[in-house]
């Protein structure tokens, strides 16, 4: 694959974000639903939003940013009352009181829909005698349909202007899903300081977030605790480890509750973004590895992420935490003087250990996740350092990274979809 290409398609997948994002999608999805609306002059009456069952479950149980609310239905209403469509996924960094007021007066209904993709929400705004609809699919600021009274709206080539399409895609899905590791580390190794400037701008703001969640209380506070007794700066690779998983943590943590502070995304997911930035920024510092080998750790980290959500659903019953920390326990390989081999065994380590951690939605508890994907990440770079690996007779472990990405895609796709819907029926039970 050209590198121009893939480092563009990387880019485009790199966007901020603030708060959780299937929440800023479903805001988004609001507020270009009342800009259709908007042309008629009349008031919006009632809203009603349909939704995926992973994008419901996702929302539920997050905080908003700058507002106490939670939820699809709530985000839906900010997104209305106060967001701006050009804001793309950052719809819900400006809001005020008045505004929080607005939207929790809202009439809203929400319908969970099924035979849609994954990842789906169409917001209906209703006035005295007009309609103005949205819907956003498969990816989290992709305007698939815009219609004011039923009638399809036309409008400019840019999903950010509220477009029916987005930025055609620099790399297909399905290219992307087939990259191996070898093709990856070719790219990376012509990968120079002056193309990813834009890698080390992630770090810088996923960082912010991650110290600043060190600083507050917020959630459960896994960051805050995993850190006491840690030495600060880490005078091993155990420590570099536990503290690279434990400043990732803090940064999740700070972003479940609500915090108003930007993320720059991995598959359309925050906590993901914070995952393959922050650590291998930290194991870095600890190597003092050079400029340039911290770019092309950071390209692999963002890019191998990019595969294994290629080979899965963006929203399914498999923590997306997990596949993150796969991700950068290559670019810990990598940053460590590791070969492709090394990182076969890291990939199928991981997929051995983890595997079939649960997507119960975002909320507190995505710290502990991330946490413990990590601390299994350094696990298994140990392990795989000292030429220990799974094979293929051990469960679900292939012989190479590809057999194991393959399993690791049938037990998302083809295993867990019963799972998925009884985390849903469990979450909504209890919030009945």
């Amino acid at each position: 694959m050209d590198k121009d290409r893939l480092l563009r398609q990387v880019k485009q997948e790199m966007m901020l974000a603030m708060g959780c994002t299937e929440p800023a999608a479903a805001a988004l999805a609001g507020a270009k639903a009342r800009d259709i609306a908007s042309r008629f002059g009349q008031e919006i009456e009632k809203i009603e939003i349909y939704a995926s069952r992973d994008l419901i479950k996702n929302a539920m149980g997050v905080g908003l940013p700058s507002c106490s609310l939670t939820g699809i239905q709530a985000a839906v209403a900010l997104g209305i009352a106060s967001g701006c469509v050009s804001d793309g996924l950052g719809i819900l960094s400006h809001i005020t009181p008045e505004q929080v007021e607005k939207a929790k007066g809202a009439s809203t209904r929400l319908v969970m829909v099924s035979d849609v993709p994954s990842l789906y929400v169409r917001v209906k705004v209703f006035t005295k005698d007009h309609t103005g609809d949205a819907t956003i699919m498969n990816e989290h600021d992709n305007f698939a349909d815009l219609r004011a009274d039923g009638v399809l709206v036309e409008s400019s080539p840019s999903a950010k202007q509220g477009s029916p399409c987005k930025e055609a895609k620099a790399v297909s899905d399905d290219e992307m899903g087939s990259l191996s590791l070898d093709e990856i580390l070719a790219i990376a190794s012509s990968v120079g300081e002056e193309d990813g400037q834009f890698l080390l701008d992630a770090v810088d703001t996923n960082m912010k977030i991650a110290l600043h969640g060190l600083e507050h209380q917020y959630g459960l506070s896994v960051g805050k605790v995993a850190m006491k007794e840690l030495c600060v700066p880490p005078r091993t690779l155990s420590e570099a480890f536990a503290y690279a998983a434990a400043l990732a943590a803090s940064g999740s943590d700070a972003r479940m509750a609500g915090c108003n502070m930007g993320v720059v995304i991995n598959s359309g997911s925050g906590n993901q973004g914070i995952t393959v930035t922050v650590p291998v920024y930290v194991l870095s510092e600890y190597l003092k590895s050079d400029r340039a080998s911290l770019v092309r750790a950071l390209f692999i980290s963002q890019t191998v992420g990019l595969v294994l959500t290629a080979r899965k659903d963006r929203l399914s019953a498999l923590c997306g935490a997990f596949t993150a920390s796969i991700a950068t326990a290559c670019a810990y390989v990598y940053l460590l003087g590791g070969d492709r081999s090394v990182m076969d065994r890291v990939l199928n380590v991981m997929v051995g250990d983890l595997t079939g951690i649960i997507c119960d939605g975002a909320k507190m508890t995505c710290p502990l996740k991330i946490h413990s994907s990590l601390s299994a990440a350094g696990l298994a770079v140990r392990i795989a350092f000292e030429g220990l690996g799974p094979g293929s007779k051990s469960g679900i472990c292939g012989n190479d990274s590809l057999q194991a990405i393959n399993s690791l895609s049938r037990i998302s796709s083809e295993g867990m979809e019963e799972t998925d819907r009884t985390i849903l029926s469990i979450m909504l039970e209890k919030n009945c």
